[in-house]
């Protein structure tokens, strides 16, 4: 398995196991045969609603003696009701403990979206709070006192353009280790992707295969379905692999983590397997091709009637 380097050589599985949208009593599950399986790399966060299963599933794993807690690299994120400097470490803390470990291996700030604290999910303008009033190098001070604390080993972030990252890069003392965004062949990012490579911050690729599975209020009517894609179908039946196979490997070729969810034991398999395809100079060309600029997560959510986000400003 190919890895991710970090500053203080700590290692990170280049594939893991996306989370999202894993129902409850099917995500505990599938973290146990994922783990059977080999994936050392799990990606979780407090608003996907399912810590305190991965957790249950990462704790019997370790008690049994198949895996080590020092083998894992665990992810999780901070939701927007836990921006500003002081709310960091308390979320951290009840992440913790839903899955039951003393440490994590990376804390991302999940969105640059600040909520009142007392409000999980916003739908009026009054469940946010402006970056002017909850700056995010605030809330990046918070997220520095939780890696100074032991509490994390890494602290990045998720859904940052590049503004965004140079706000933390001029005004925080620890550099982004991570950004996670959205990237697929229809979603390639370049400028974003060569900003975050040029400053020396790892990207993680959610949503790698079109997550056609996202709630129905997400999807628009006529959306493209990436895996029916036909230069990705085409690639696949050339390497005699799935087209999911496809499109993990082409982000691990271009030194991007990626983490496809799965519940499923046979495709939890086939995206793992992904990380031995290898695809021709000729394939990468091909895939080049196909970005559309399409996000499947488009983050209309946040724009709300007199709010203070906007697709503009989020997506610079």
């Amino acid at each position: 398995m190919k890895m991710l380097t970090f500053a203080n050589q700590d290692q990170m599985p280049i594939l893991g196991l996306g989370t999202w949208k894993s129902a409850p009593n099917e995500v505990y599950g599938a973290v146990r045969e994922a783990l059977r399986i080999g994936y050392r790399h799990l990606d979780c966060a407090a608003i996907y609603g399912n810590e305190q299963e991965v957790g249950r599933a990462i704790r019997e794993a370790i008690a049994e003696g198949s895996v080590t807690r020092e083998a894992l690299w665990v992810t999780s994120k901070l939701w927007n009701n836990g921006h500003g400097r002081e709310q960091v470490i308390p979320a951290l803390q009840r992440t913790l403990a839903d899955l039951g470990l003393d440490y994590l291996d990376l804390y991302l700030i999940h969105w640059p979206i600040a909520q009142q604290p007392d409000k999980v999910s916003a739908r009026s303008a009054a469940d946010f709070i402006a970056l002017a009033d909850c700056p995010l190098t605030a809330t990046w001070q918070g997220m520095e006192a939780a890696q100074a604390a032991g509490l994390v080993r890494h602290i990045g972030v998720s859904n940052f353009n590049a503004r965004h990252l140079t706000q933390l890069l001029e005004g925080g003392q620890v550099k982004p280790a991570m950004n996670q965004i959205e990237l697929h062949p229809y979603l390639q990012q370049p400028a974003l992707v060569a900003f975050c490579q040029e400053h020396g911050i790892h990207l993680t690729a959610y949503s790698p295969l079109g997550s056609a599975d996202r709630p129905a209020g997400l999807k628009a009517a006529d959306e493209p379905i990436l895996l029916e894609d036909p230069i990705i179908v085409q690639l696949a039946r050339q390497h005699q692999a799935t087209p999911a196979q496809v499109l993990i490997s082409w982000s691990i070729h271009r030194g991007i983590a990626v983490i496809p969810k799965s519940v499923n034991p046979g495709r939890l398999r086939e995206n793992f397997a992904a990380a031995e395809l290898h695809l021709s100079a000729e394939d990468l060309r091909q895939l080049a091709t196909l970005d559309r600029g399409r996000r499947y997560v488009d983050g209309k959510f946040w724009e709300v009637p007199d709010g203070p986000y906007t697709l503009a400003e989020l997506w610079g």
